[in-house]
């Protein structure tokens, strides 16, 4: 950003840059409950959250609100902050950022999710940044799940279920003046009107054989079995299983074709 940016009164401007060595010093004052030094640190770390809002700008939020979240989560950053670890402050706050941000958006969505199941994924955020902090790397899902001593599943069912929605005309691309959206992007060649209408015109097909060809073409064809393995189980010989399994086929397409 250039120039003057005010952003809920403050004046992004003439926010101070903290260098990593400032930022650990301040850190460390800040444990021992200096109040100066945990200011400092809140006013130098500011352009951080606004590079975090930036991901979150145009989904219809107020964007002082999303500062003031933002900046919620820079706070818990600062307090949890483990300074004996060799990370980088951004590191471990950029993701505490996102998350109170997240937090508040899915609090605030029309899509609602059940209390156990919010709760099983605040549990498994907390865990991630807990684990975060201690590895200095992104955590993968079943080293959070075996922190939490919940199945991996359960893990991703809960991060699935509160994921932001998004909606199919939302902007992925303009040149031009012309946007392209993500329904554009978003392509199903199997589930076509074509494939609906045969997919119900052969159930419908089969649904008229009698039992003994369903059978041998279950076998057959949702089994994978051979033919001699049909006449085996179904006690006929070969050259009878295949003349059935023809005579069926046949009815199948003069069925579809009527």
């Amino acid at each position: 950003m250039q120039g003057k940016v005010e952003i809920s009164g403050v004046n992004t401007s003439k926010l101070k840059v903290l260098k990593n060595e400032e930022t650990r010093a301040l850190l460390g004052r800040a444990k021992n409950g200096d109040t100066e030094a945990r200011r400092q640190l809140i006013e130098g770390n500011i352009r951080l959250v606004l590079s975090v809002i930036q991901k979150f700008i145009g989904r219809g939020e107020n964007v002082d609100d999303l500062f003031q979240v933002g900046c919620i989560g820079l706070i818990k950053a600062i307090d949890h902050f483990d300074t004996s670890q060799m990370v980088k402050f951004s590191t471990y706050g950029v993701p505490m950022i996102s998350g109170e941000i997240r937090r508040y958006l899915r609090d605030n969505s029309p899509v609602r999710v059940s209390r156990s199941t919010r709760d099983t994924a605040y549990k498994v955020l907390q865990a991630k940044e807990k684990l975060m902090a201690e590895k200095g790397r992104e955590p993968s899902v079943e080293e959070i799940a075996k922190d939490l001593g919940i199945k991996k599943e359960e893990v991703v069912f809960a991060m699935d279920a509160i994921c932001d929605p998004v909606s199919l005309y939302e902007p992925v691309y303009t040149d031009g003046g012309e946007s392209i959206c993500v329904m554009d992007q978003v392509g199903d060649n199997k589930n076509t009107d074509d494939n609906w209408l045969e997919q119900i015109a052969l159930a419908e097909a089969i649904s008229r054989l009698g039992e003994r060809e369903k059978h041998i073409l279950a076998l057959r064809f949702y089994d994978g079995k051979t033919q001699m393995e049909v006449a085996t189980e179904v006690g006929i010989s070969q050259a009878q299983v295949s003349r059935l399994e023809k005579n069926a086929i046949n009815q199948i397409k003069r069925n579809i074709s009527s």
